[in-house]
């Protein structure tokens, strides 16, 4: 792990409150998915501000989620690998999956449990599905621009061989799917997989041509052969992009898998196992499951297709009402994989088509936020609204809208609804005489891979409609309540006051004339001599400034000095560094400890006029569980300027290789116009070196 992703890591863990936070921890597709303890912990601003994040939102209860994007499963990875993710009793994600279940019990659990096997056996491919669905939109411009005729059987062997990088991902597609499903039933994955592969050789394929075959048209207008083996007639199907086939002979081959670990010593597993696998189930499948599975995907695939063709208004116009209800349940794979389904069967899938005018719609409502927080100069939401866009525009993916945004304004999705509706009408409308709008290939619906549908005018001017409409609405109506549309005019201030001229114009501010620093310290601080070197700050006269001092005598720096990202960044709030040269730790402020870790090394302290403030006795100290630190107050206790807050032996410290450096930042920062450090430089405790303007 590269150090900047392990920054990315600590700092996703600080903000949702640290391990010792964590009840559970799981990820899906685009998000991290935590169970906390203590949502009251979690530093929702701070985790908007990490650059991975694309947004944190409250789930009800006590759950969270951080969107991340398509990099999510290495985030999940680089958090878990964390010192502090090893002994904090985390429980894993088939930890939360088994507890899910018993809930569910009484509540069609069985239901529950295949959503998440289809889910688990096609979200590890989504990557290579958007690689390849790309490729085949590239191809899809070229045909349309004259470049190349994609049917030609003698086309030059470039495109070949650009036809290849595409379909070996929905050729072999049914090996991808079979390791997975392996995988999700605890078996050895590659076992499936090899079972489809065998299915999949030029051996087991050229069984056509052999003179003992037979070949006849189905009922569906395709080629059907099959060959008597052992007196017993098996069918030859082109497995190749099959979904079904896999996932119902992983299921079968676990089965016999388990028999088989069960009734073989141990020792010689490794050995007999697979081996006793393979040989029942490559006939088991070639004979039953493969043409049962090929029937099951046709018949449902016609079935559609037929709903499609004689009720196209219904068809059209359900299929995007129901995405915006499914996807956040997880429920839209198997819909995913009828469209699979429905290539390999029919040779076409008519319901990308629909979905499309639901994605669009999505993408609309976010544009319109996008729209709304540049017009309010509402930073935190044109960053969460432009990242999504474009990962929704050009990516097709809708997660990072939905879970950054949508879930979150409860204002949107009846708007966004009306979107889902106009573009589904649209296709329903100028789809009838061409059957709905189709496509022969899986694509994720964005930008790029419009072309790949047909007629490409209908499905355009549909989610062009979808995606205008859930845009317009949102910017006539809003999203917001008039207490959200209040917070974003106080981070539009905020904003506009850390970005004007007022710091630039402190600074070059003639200061009073005073005898050193004196002026600005307290009458104590003055009286024992204490000394400090000021910046060029003029001091603050006015009745709205509130000034903290320093929690420990040393020399004082900027916060972007100190070598923690969380801090140095501000995503823990504005303040300043000190490096310590005595042991005690005394608290800045008047107020009460709202925490005081185990450890000692963290304080917060919340004043009675409600700034929060962190004092952090050094850098990854909490590693050092206590040694070195001698506590001095409690959670709850009340507190007052130049009280001790800790006893730090900061020679331990340094011997355990971390950094003494003592941090003090006013943690809700974005609620003041401004947060400064006045003074660098040699300090004393109780010297004023931050100031906070109301």
């Amino acid at each position: 792990m590269s150090t900047q992703t392990q920054q990315t890591a600590e700092e996703i863990l600080a903000g949702i409150g640290g391990a010792d936070n964590i009840t559970s921890f799981t990820h899906c597709a685009t998000r991290l998915r935590f169970e906390l303890k203590d949502v009251s912990k979690v530093d929702k601003a701070g985790l908007e501000s990490i650059k991975k994040v694309m947004g944190a939102v409250p789930q009800g209860g006590r759950n969270y989620q951080v969107v991340i994007g398509g990099d999510v499963a290495s985030v999940y990875d680089d958090i878990n690998a964390l010192p502090a993710m090893k002994n904090a009793g985390v429980k894993s994600n088939e930890d939360v999956k088994a507890e899910a279940r018993a809930k569910s019990k009484g509540k069609l659990p069985w239901l529950d449990t295949f959503f998440e096997y289809l889910s688990d056996s096609f979200r590890p491919i989504l990557g290579v599905l958007l690689g390849a669905s790309l490729i085949i939109a590239f191809t899809a411009v070229m045909e349309a621009v004259g470049v190349v005729d994609t049917r030609d059987p003698n086309k030059a062997a470039t495109w070949v061989f650009i036809d290849a990088m595409w379909r070996s991902v929905f050729f072999f597609l049914p090996v991808m799917v079979a390791y997975n499903a392996g995988k999700k039933l605890r078996i050895d994955p590659w076992v499936p997989g090899a079972i489809m592969l065998a299915l999949m050789t030029p051996e087991f394929t050229g069984l056509k041509e052999n003179t003992g075959a037979v070949c006849s048209t189905n009922s569906f207008g395709s080629e059907l052969c099959s060959i008597e083996l052992w007196g017993i007639n098996m069918q030859l199907p082109d497995y190749g992009g099959n979904v079904f086939v896999p996932l119902i002979m992983a299921a079968v081959a676990a089965l016999f898998y388990k028999g088989f670990q069960r009734i073989i010593p141990s020792a010689v597993h490794m050995v007999f196992v697979p081996f006793l696998t393979l040989v029942f189930m490559i006939p088991i499948t070639a004979f039953i499951i493969g043409p049962f599975g090929v029937w099951m995907g046709s018949i449902i695939g016609v079935g559609l297709a037929w709903l499609n063709s004689n009720a196209p208004f219904i068809f059209a116009i359900i299929i995007p009402m129901l995405y915006p209800f499914l996807v956040p349940l997880g429920l839209h794979w198997p819909l995913n994989a009828l469209m699979l389904v429905n290539i390999q069967t029919l040779g076409y899938d008519f319901i990308q088509g629909p979905m499309g005018a639901w994605n669009f719609a999505c993408f609309g409502a976010t544009a319109g936020v996008l729209f709304l927080s540049l017009r309010d100069r509402d930073p935190e939401m044109r960053q969460t609204s432009a990242s999504a866009l474009a990962a929704g525009l050009f990516g097709g993916i809708s997660e990072p809208s939905l879970y950054g945004i949508h879930l979150r304004f409860k204002k949107i999705y009846p708007r966004m609804l009306v979107g889902c509706f106009a573009g589904g009408l649209t296709i329903a409308v100028l789809g009838t005489a061409s059957e709905g709008v189709q496509t022969s290939a899986f694509v994720f619906t964005s930008l790029l891979t419009i072309p790949v549908f047909s007629p490409v005018v209908t499905y355009a001017i549909a989610i062009a409609v979808a995606f205008f409409v859930a845009m317009g609405l949102i910017i006539f109506f809003d999203y917001r309540t008039e207490e959200e549309k209040e917070q974003a005019r106080a981070r539009a201030r905020e904003f506009a006051a850390q970005n004007s001229d007022s710091r630039a114009e402190a600074e070059s501010a003639q200061p009073a004339p005073t005898s050193g620093n004196d002026a600005a310290r307290p009458a104590a601080a003055v009286a024992t001599g204490a000394t400090a070197v000021a910046t060029a700050t003029k001091p603050r006269t006015d009745l709205d400034t509130e000034l903290l001092v320093a929690p420990i005598s040393g020399t004082a720096v900027e916060l972007k000095q100190v070598d923690d990202a969380a801090f140095s960044s501000g995503a823990l709030g504005e303040g300043v560094g000190i490096v310590p040269s005595e042991s005690i730790v005394v608290s800045p402020v008047a107020g009460v400890i709202a925490t005081a870790m185990k450890s000692g090394h963290a304080y917060g302290i919340k004043t009675d006029d409600g700034v929060e403030v962190l004092v952090h006795i050094g850098i990854n100290t909490v590693k050092m569980k206590g040694e070195g630190f001698d506590m001095a107050v409690a959670k709850g206790d009340r507190v007052e300027v130049g009280q001790p807050l800790a006893t730090v032996d900061f020679n331990k410290v340094k011997d355990a290789g971390y950094d003494s450096t003592v941090i003090m930042t006013v943690t809700n920062t974005r609620k003041f116009t401004s947060v400064e450090c006045t003074y660098t430089g040699e300090v004393q405790a109780g010297d004023r070196v931050i100031s906070i303007t109301k």
